[in-house]
């Protein structure tokens, strides 16, 4: 192959993305990159594959892709214990308030042992409730269940017996999640019916203890209704891998909260799984230019 590479760190920008794709046969992306009608008008009908290095694919333009018979490799299980394994860490840290905790020590907050100082919230004997009990979901709730876990909730598109035997997890709509979980850890993809599903209502009806988590897709929360529930008290705290924008901005209102811990989307940021993914993004496009099956093709 004759191989065009934008060599950085930093996402290609749009005018280079779209000058670079011009009469290219195949296309490996990032999830940071926005494969629309435009790149693909720019790229012309010699495009016939695009490989993401992801799970996700909402950066990518489905319909169009799909009216055009482009075919679209991505990265699904290889990134799902790294991701699983960011949750659980995540969840932590934000219901024992880590992130806050180290503040003390290091500003001089930490004075004497007080009964209730720092006090957060415990796994043991609690409800966690998931939203998506896919593949992530799933190696969730096999994560925390040691932890002392008496009861897993989930919700989805519909019930999913063969995800949730081994959890003994029960299928309940998204209000009851709401309502009885102690935990809430989301990890659905971004499609139209969950976008901004985390809203004021959903929120309003947590309990005031209750901790979310989101490691899935930003745009599955709508954030100022989230800044509002935090703020007032609505809910004890929440951790999110996921924003919208990513990056966000240094004087975002949930960065100034101490019960909100937000990290940089770094679910599957170890090196084996960045490796992998790689590797199979790679795999994905050459098997797809040689029209053979892919190691891991979207159906569309």
């Amino acid at each position: 192959c004759r191989v065009q590479l934008w060599d950085s760190e930093e996402p290609v920008p749009r005018a280079e993305l779209l000058a670079g794709v011009a009469g290219k046969r195949g296309l490996l992306c990032l999830l940071s990159d926005r494969i629309d009608r435009e790149v693909l008008d720019a790229a012309g009908p010699s495009l016939k594959v695009i490989s993401t290095m992801s799970v996700g694919f909402d950066h990518l333009s489905l319909d169009e892709i799909k009216k055009r018979g482009i075919r679209v490799g991505y990265t699904p299980d290889v990134l799902t214990d790294a991701t699983a394994e960011l949750s659980v860490a995540l969840l932590l840290a934000t219901c024992r308030r880590l992130p806050e905790a180290l503040e003390q020590v290091k500003s001089g907050g930490w004075t004497t042992w007080k009964p209730l100082w720092m006090c957060g919230y415990g796994l043991s004997d609690s409800t966690v409730g998931i939203i998506g009990l896919g593949r992530i979901g799933q190696a969730v709730a096999r994560r925390l269940k040691p932890f002392g876990v008496k009861k897993f909730l989930y919700t989805g598109s519909h019930p999913k017996p063969e995800n949730a035997a081994e959890f003994e997890a029960e299928f309940v709509p998204l209000a009851k999640l709401a309502e009885e979980s102690d935990f809430v850890v989301v990890t659905c993809a971004l499609t139209p019916a969950t976008q901004g599903m985390c809203n004021k209502e959903f929120f309003g009806r947590m309990k005031k203890t209750a901790v979310f988590v989101n490691t899935s897709r930003g745009a599955v929360v709508n954030q100022d209704d989230l800044y509002d529930a935090l703020a007032q008290g609505k809910i004890a705290a929440a951790g999110l891998d996921v924003t919208t924008p990513e990056p966000l901005p240094t004087e975002h209102p949930l960065l100034s909260l101490k019960n909100c811990v937000v990290l940089p989307h770094i679910g599957s940021a170890t090196y084996a799984t960045r490796n992998t993914m790689a590797v199979l993004a790679a795999d994905n496009l050459l098997a797809g230019l040689r029209g053979e099956p892919m190691p891991h093709e979207l159906v569309l």
